[in-house]
């Protein structure tokens, strides 16, 4: 008997949906006769991910998801902006609206941006009013003054209010599940779907809601939905329930679970037995990885930068090490924007995490996956051939003229890739040399080039252009924001970097490149070390791959909670 085969699902990570039609109490900049609810330029350059774009890109992944004929679609966290009311109840519509055309049924994760903590907290945001002058709109009533907007739907709630508008996308039972739980039970009603909580000092102790569910769409498969959110209480005291009393859930993830959540790595192992038992297909999914989706390639910059984003957001080897105990083999993650496959363990026992990417940073893309008992199939689609927005762009350049900024390259980017791709150049700038890079690197790079950079590394600046071919025309910031793209695309972003450069950039790292061990303080070190990343960054593009073949099931013995 041949073994059965699933529909195939879509995994769409960080959409980070924001309403450019939001009602946030102004009338927003007018383009093209048009009102736009538009983000700042300003702010979307110093932004991991960009805002404006992310409802074209959403609409675009359901379009592929529609044409497919895909009836499934897990939502991995991050779906919503900043889980701001209004855009949270746009984008309930929208998901409905598409499930009411195309039959699709929507399982959604929480992601650190869509909810917190038991009673939300407020948000300012900066956006462009008439005349593209910038203005703020917050929540918070206690912030005044000229050009600041107050809006209730500027407010991002808390469990269990937050998941109301997204309740009929796998946070409650429904009646078309073949199956579903919680890690308490049958039961889907808030109340008995709480946990306990409580700070080092012992003075503050909260019961939060956990939102996990295992569901079964299709007879057999079973998607193990994990709420990863981990909202930990501070020592000291505070008003209850206010955002001061928790440390945010951004850089927790399953370090997080391992401190304060055990209870779900019990509830695993059960469905992991279970699903043996029964011949279930068990996929698992969480905002949050489980495994560092850079495989190591990013030691170097806690070295080079210290505690980045990326460096206190890396899981450690425990929560892979509990995973494997609990019967976990296939994990989906998103929340860093990477595109990655990492896998840990044995022979006979191993997770392996993949990371999806957003729809909203370079590379933009999403993921399906065909499972059958024996293997699964991911496929990897990618959206940067989509058109820009032509009316965003104008009113990126309407702000940048009012500020009397030169327009970015990004403007006039020919595809949604080449705008993502110029957006990561304008990060490096705006973000990473601000808040991340040493001061003094910054300034010795200056506007040099790679040849000029590199003499000092090779005892003369003689022979140096020649046997680095292209380093003397290449500005070092083009090479710098190349690293960041390869960082995070893997082999995604092989096809966006010009193939000279990524010869130029093997012979650097094949010729300079050092171990992070080595770092003495000094520019020279610096770049040896950071050249060592770039051939690590390489390495992994060139032996990764836009469709991915694992053997299903793999599990070895599910050690018994």
């Amino acid at each position: 008997m041949a073994p059965r085969s699933f529909p195939a699902v879509a995994v769409i990570a960080d959409a980070h949906f924001h309403d450019t039609g939001a009602d946030f109490g102004f009338a927003g900049i007018k383009v093209g006769g048009h009102h736009i609810t538009m983000r700042s330029w300003s702010d979307t350059r110093q932004s991991t991910r960009v805002f404006n774009e992310s409802a074209d890109a959403l609409r675009a992944a359901l379009d592929q998801v529609a044409r497919r004929g895909i009836r499934h679609v897990v939502l991995l966290g991050d779906y919503t902006d900043d889980g701001q009311r209004a855009t949270t109840e746009t984008l309930r519509g929208l998901l409905q609206a598409h499930s009411d055309s195309h039959g699709t049924a929507f399982y959604a994760l929480p992601g650190n941006h869509d909810i917190f903590g038991p009673a939300g907290r407020h948000h300012t945001k900066e956006f462009l009013g008439e005349g593209a002058i910038s203005l703020s709109v917050t929540s918070d009533a206690a912030i005044a003054g000229e050009n600041i907007i107050v809006s209730e739907n500027m407010y991002c709630e808390g469990y269990p209010r937050g998941l109301n508008p997204m309740a009929a996308f796998g946070y409650f039972r429904q009646p078309e599940y073949r199956h579903w739980e919680t890690p308490f039970g049958a039961s889907d009603a808030v109340e008995d779907r709480i946990y306990t909580v409580t700070s080092p000092d012992g003075r503050n102790a909260y019961s939060l809601m956990d939102a996990s569910y295992l569901v079964e769409p299709e007879p057999g498969l079973w998607l193990l939905m994990i709420d990863a959110n981990v909202f930990e209480p501070r020592d000291g005291s505070f008003e209850l329930g206010e955002e001061a009393a928790f440390i945010d859930s951004t850089a927790a993830g399953w370090n997080g679970m391992l401190r304060s959540k055990r209870f779900i790595f019990d509830w695993i192992t059960g469905v992991s037995l279970r699903a043996r038992k029964l011949g279930k297909t068990l996929l698992a999914f969480s905002h949050y990885p489980a495994l560092d989706p850079f495989d190591g390639a990013t030691g170097a910059e806690g070295v080079l930068f210290g505690e980045t984003n990326v460096v206190r957001r890396t899981p450690v080897k425990a929560v892979g090490d509990a995973l494997i105990a609990a019967g976990v083999t296939v994990h989906f993650s998103g929340h860093l924007h990477v595109e990655g496959v990492t896998r840990r363990g044995s022979s006979d026992r191993s997770v392996t995490n993949i990371a999806v990417p957003s729809l909203v940073a370079f590379p933009p893309a999403f993921k399906v996956v065909q499972a059958s008992q024996q293997e699964i199939k991911v496929e990897t689609v990618e959206l940067s051939a989509l058109p820009v927005n032509e009316r965003l762009c104008e009113g990126y350049c309407r702000e940048t003229e009012v500020s009397r900024e030169k327009a970015d390259p990004a403007f006039s980017a020919g595809d949604y890739g080449t705008f993502l791709r110029q957006h990561k150049r304008a990060l490096v700038r705006h973000r990473y040399f601000v808040k991340e890079w040493p001061a003094g690197i910054v300034r010795a790079i200056g506007d040099k080039s790679v040849v000029e950079m590199i003499a000092p590394l090779v005892g003369s600046s003689g022979g140096v252009a020649a046997e680095f071919d292209g380093a003397a025309d290449l500005p070092m910031f083009e090479l710098i924001a190349d690293w960041y793209c390869l960082r995070q695309g893997a082999s995604l972003a092989l096809a966006h970097i010009e193939p000279e450069r990524l010869i130029l950039y093997r012979s650097l790292a094949l010729r300079l490149g050092h171990e992070p061990s080595t770092h003495d303080g000094s520019l020279p070190s610096f770049l040896g070390i950071f050249f060592g990343a770039l051939g690590l960054f390489l390495d992994r593009a060139e032996g990764g791959s836009e469709c991915l073949t694992l053997p299903f099931p793999v599990l070895g013995d599910v050690v018994p909670a």
